[in-house]
């Protein structure tokens, strides 16, 4: 073609004032017009007595590989585009520990540029004192084909800020399958924690409040199973966490006559069908009648489908005396009237 006659009539030229030359890729076209890529070692020719008198050229058609090797080029360019404008953080270490890869979004998290991770060692510059050794030793394991996925790692930014992130450490491999490094593709999780923190400080405070509540509070599961039996329910019936936890509630702490009536309230709470100021009575452990004015609340999972039912409940045995007393007072005064 026009374009290479430059290259190729330098490269002879060369060979005819007695100047070799090893590995040219010699681009030749057929008579039907196909491009095919040659390797060539261009070698003058001499004569009796030593002088150049042409060029004896030996080739290797290498235009199938010149295609594989531009194909594998196209793919390790993608990939290198990927892994940099990957919304995800992506670095990369050789097998003495130094940093090889580090990606848009993982100098966007720490603060630390591309030119200032590249070559630093990433457990020594990036991680802290406290979990280097762990850290340390994930990255070592995949060095040897051991990978780990899930890790939780911590990196500490530019400001000194610790951000989470959940860690997938693969094994890099050469051509011939070596490893010659770790690639770790994380994802962010600092702020996940930080709510999965939060929901947990709450659900703490919410499993105090209920132990520790003066009113007796009790949870079911969807089967009639007992989840919840905090201390003043304890204290009011004499049966202890321990001994009605996974048992059924209404077949061992509700009397015959009130089963049918306590069991509706449940199963229409575990409908979503809540029941405020249900009045039943309670048996203590030793047999003793207590009334208690009840509050059925549907109980709901993180994806809001029902998982039982808590119940709120006040102890109102002295009212219900009091009044069965003014009551008997109010007939003994009738009756003298």
């Amino acid at each position: 073609q026009p374009e290479d006659r430059a290259s190729v009539h330098n490269v002879l030229k060369k060979a005819l004032t007695g100047e070799e030359t090893a590995n040219y890729e010699l681009p030749l076209i057929s008579k039907h017009g196909k491009r095919y890529t040659v390797l060539l070692n261009a070698t003058p020719r001499r004569d009796g007595k030593g002088h150049v008198m042409g060029v004896v050229g030996v080739g290797q058609d290498i235009t199938e590989l010149d295609k594989v090797m531009g194909e594998s080029k196209r793919v390790a360019d993608d990939l290198t585009r990927l892994i940099e404008t990957a919304n995800a953080p992506i670095f990369g270490i050789d097998r003495d520990g130094r940093v090889s890869e580090w990606n848009r979004k993982t100098a966007e998290i720490t603060g630390f540029s591309k030119s200032e991770a590249m070559g630093k060692s990433l457990v020594n510059t990036f991680i802290h004192l406290d979990h280097r050794a762990s850290v340390s030793d994930v990255l070592t394991r995949a060095l040897f084909g051991d990978e780990s996925s899930n890790y939780e790692l911590p990196l500490f930014t530019k400001a000194g800020e610790q951000r989470d992130i959940l860690l997938n450490a693969t094994a890099r491999r050469d051509a011939k399958g070596d490893i010659i490094g770790v690639v770790g593709v994380g994802q962010d999780i600092t702020e996940l924690n930080q709510v999965m923190a939060e929901s947990k400080r709450v659900a703490d405070d919410l499993m105090r409040i209920i132990e520790n509540a003066n009113a007796p509070i009790f949870g079911i599961d969807t089967m009639g199973k007992v989840t919840e039996w905090n201390a003043k329910a304890s204290s009011l019936l004499g049966f202890t966490k321990a001994e009605t936890m996974g048992k059924n509630l209404v077949a061992n702490f509700i009397t015959e006559e009130f089963k049918n009536s306590v069991n509706d309230v449940l199963t229409a709470a575990l409908m979503g069908t809540e029941t405020a100021n249900f009045e039943f009575p309670m048996f203590t452990k030793d047999g003793e009648r207590r009334d208690i004015l009840l509050n059925a609340t549907t109980r709901r999972g993180p994806d809001g489908e029902v998982i039982g039912v808590i119940g709120v409940g006040q102890d109102i045995t002295q009212i219900r005396e009091m009044n069965s007393e003014q009551v008997r007072i109010a007939d003994d005064l009738s009756c003298l009237i």
